[in-house]
């Protein structure tokens, strides 16, 4: 039986397909024409007659939007599991993939998807295992494994310039506006703007005596100053400090 590499490939399967002769692939697709321990890989192949059809399955690495990150194979006659999708015929003629049996694979976006699916294994002895891998069922008793991984994710270049931005040192100088008479200028740890050294005062206008301040008739109400107000409503508490004493 030939040995399995332990390695896993670079790149995820994008996508899974059937052909009926492992020279008819289309460009891109590698075909397992073989099982593990060198047998015919043939998906139809009839066990009491010989047959002159011929299924392979066959998958590729192109890097595409989507990833194969789960596969099934179900009987014809079973519902189609959620989120999958059939493999129905194949990519060489457009003939009928499989007989009897249904292989599903699932799709998902390259960069929502953690794991995926890396190789794919057939195996003509559904009683031996292979380390790593993963049994989705039987098709003319050979069983179909898989590997999973993770997917690696790459950052836009939109996002590696943001990241860069954000590693900027804090004391580095930076404009904030796009005018010059409002840029900040840095001098080491302490950063001066265009309003420093611009003196804050009351008007003089609005200086003098309280007392000096003119009533004010607004609208029946009349606006007093704090010593008039104090003057008329002023109130020493003698009866209650009596009453406590």
């Amino acid at each position: 039986m030939s040995e399995v590499s332990s390695q896993l490939p670079a790149d995820p399967i994008s996508a899974v397909g059937v052909v009926t002769s492992p020279n008819k692939a289309p460009d891109g697709y590698c075909v397992v024409a073989q099982t593990t321990d060198g047998s015919d890989a043939d998906l139809w192949k009839d066990a009491l007659f010989k047959s002159k059809v011929n299924r392979y399955l066959c998958f590729t690495r192109k890097t595409e939007p989507d990833v194969v990150v789960d596969m099934k194979v179900t009987d014809i006659k079973e519902a189609l599991p959620e989120g999958f999708t059939p493999v129905p015929e194949t990519l060489d003629t457009k003939e009928t993939a499989m007989r009897k049996r249904r292989l599903c694979v699932r799709m998902s976006p390259r960069t929502a998807a953690q794991t995926a699916v890396y190789d794919i294994q057939i195996i003509a002895k559904s009683k031996y295992h292979l380390v790593n891998y993963t049994c989705i069922g039987e098709i003319n008793n050979l069983g179909i494994w898989y590997r999973t991984g993770d997917v690696p994710q790459h950052r836009s270049s939109q996002e590696t310039s943001i990241a860069a931005n954000t590693d900027v040192p804090s004391n580095t100088a930076r404009k904030t506006m796009s005018r010059p008479d409002f840029e900040l200028q840095c001098s080491g740890g302490y950063t001066k703007t265009a309003l420093d050294d611009v003196p804050f005062a009351v008007s003089e206008k609005f200086h003098g005596d309280a007392k000096q301040i003119q009533q004010v008739n607004l609208m029946g109400i009349t606006i007093k100053s704090l010593a008039e107000i104090e003057e008329e409503f002023h109130y020493n508490f003698i009866t209650e400090l009596s009453i406590a004493l």
